[in-house]
């Protein structure tokens, strides 16, 4: 989601210019960058000069608004940033339509029978869509200049140390924001960039359904698009170099893999994609593993092998920020290394890739910049969920990670989903909850099941908040929910204390009170 952090009433400030100039009238809609105008190149003075109407940028410009300063917003393309128009809202609108289907498939069981589905491409696009449509007044240009905020929807780059400039703008800022996220990595595979391959910008308006997707990547966009897009209809092949989910706990990442392939999907996990051939609908993948090679056919092929911070065009170097391709180098506080004047949020700060941490890392700036805080980036756990079904959800330390960092000092507190009552009574009995504990430290969870992100929420608030894997036992949750999954497995933890021989000898003794 790109739902700004900050609200507020509208902000009537407006940078200032030089040349005393009125206020640009926007009138042309999100959906088509434009100039500011036709009036003459305005030089503009800015507390905030930001870059990138994302996630990251955003909130920084309406809480600096909030605050009454006056905020300069540039963006070249759509507001709302990747997130979107690309990213998280169309996935997960993508990934709804796809539920649907596969609770159509699964009725039977329950004792309702239904045809089988059938998908109608032109109306899930259309659906996807109006998604989108429905969250964009919340990141539209109109809603922040209400909030004061001065949006010019053009390119933006460096001319100097303090100085951003435009087609038509130029502005000189106290502080400047850079917040161009990423865009999808495309590798320099034999033949790839001469093919036809999509990305996560252009696959949820592919014109026809595909009818065998070619998926190179199995990290989170390539394994919730792999289900979606098998759920209605389409044959799907993942390639992956390495293993599936890769950052995600290794057990819980195999039942992830084991379910998609139940349902159809093809894996070749180990097998690096190492050439591209074919015509538009009739595409080519080699694929490698061991020396052996195969070959897969198929209509349309997605790149989905990680994202790289978008960098271009910004001319860093006249703004002296260093970088290199992963993003800016800053300090702990996001704060450019080399231009105090310069900061970096979002993706472009290369501390990870999520809407939620480029919201956190606006809130890390505002903390830092304006209320002079000495808040850190890392200063909190970041969550991560794959949205499939079953849900893959994992916040700190994985239990190898842990292990790996403190040896035989770590416990597990278990608990599996088919104990759930909720579970068994809507038919998703399969998955489990790992907290990962050391010395009575929560230092990590990962779940796997229906909802698992949801779940996710108590664990990551406990670990930001510095609370026990104690206090997860001390608290009510309602029945029948999926949250009891929490507290049972750091009851779990617990156990062998609580009704040990110990604990046994204990309570026999007290019963000798009157």
């Amino acid at each position: 989601m790109t739902r700004t952090t900050f609200e507020a009433k509208p902000n009537a400030r407006t940078p200032d210019t030089s040349e005393n100039m009125q206020a640009p009238d926007h009138t042309s809609t999100d959906a088509a960058p434009h100039s500011v105008g036709a009036a003459p190149h305005r030089k503009l003075k800015a507390d905030i000069a930001v870059i990138g109407a994302g996630s990251g940028g955003l909130s920084v410009a309406a809480g600096a608004a909030m605050l009454g300063l006056n905020v300069v917003l540039y963006e070249k393309a759509e507001m709302g940033g990747d997130c979107l128009n690309h990213g998280c809202v169309p996935s997960k609108a993508l990934l709804s339509v796809a539920k649907a289907a596969q609770s159509a498939r699964e009725a039977g069981r329950m004792g309702v029978e239904v045809s089988a589905p059938k998908t109608d491409w032109e109306k899930v696009r259309q659906y996807v869509q109006s998604v989108i449509g429905t969250i964009a007044p919340v990141d539209s240009q109109e809603r922040f200049e209400g909030l004061g905020v001065t949006v010019i929807r053009e390119a933006a780059k460096f001319a100097d140390e303090k100085t951003i400039v435009s087609a038509t703008t130029s502005t000189t800022a106290r502080r400047i924001v850079i917040a161009t996220g990423s865009r999808a990595f495309v590798p320099p595979i034999e033949g790839l960039a001469t093919m036809p391959y999509l990305t996560n910008e252009t696959i949820f308006t592919v014109p026809e359904q595909p009818e065998h997707l070619i998926i190179l990547g199995a990290g989170p966009i390539g394994m919730e698009m792999a289900q979606a897009f098998n759920r209605l209809g389409t044959r799907v092949t993942v390639i992956e170099k390495g293993r599936a989910l890769a950052r995600a706990d290794s057990t819980h990442a195999a039942l992830a893999v084991e379910k998609l392939e139940a349902e159809g999907v093809c894996f070749l996990q180990g097998h690096g994609a190492t050439k591209v051939t074919g015509t538009e609908g009739d595409i080519s993948v080699t694929a490698e593993k061991d020396g052996e090679t195969v070959e897969v056919r198929g209509s349309h092929v997605l790149v989905a092998l990680g994202r790289r911070a978008v960098l271009d065009g910004l001319n860093l170097e006249a703004g002296l920020v260093n970088h290199d391709k992963n993003g800016i180098f800053t300090r702990g506080n996001l704060r450019s290394s080399s231009n105090a004047r310069v900061w970096a949020v979002g993706d472009v700060a290369g501390e990870g890739q999520f809407t939620h941490l480029a919201g956190w890392h606006a809130s890390v700036f505002v903390r830092n910049a304006l209320f002079k805080s000495r808040t850190r980036a890392d200063a909190l756990p970041v969550p991560a969920v794959t949205y499939t079904s079953p849900e893959v959800a994992q916040v700190g330390l994985t239990e190898a990670e842990a292990r790996q960092k403190y040896g035989d000092n770590v416990r597990i507190g278990h608990f599996a989903f088919d104990e759930n009552d909720r579970a068994i009574a809507e038919g998703k009995p399969s998955g489990e909850a790992k907290l990962i504990i050391r010395k009575g430290k929560l230092i990590g969870a990962s779940i796997i099941g229906e909802g698992a992100g949801d779940v996710l929420q108590t664990v990551t608030y406990a670990m930001s908040n510095g609370q026990d894997v104690k206090s997860l036992t001390n608290f009510i949750p309602a029945y029948p929910t999926r949250g009891e999954i929490v507290k049972r497995a750091a009851s779990a933890h617990f156990q062998p204390l609580v009704f040990g021989r110990k604990a046994q000898t204990l309570v026999s003794l007290l019963q000798r009170i009157p």
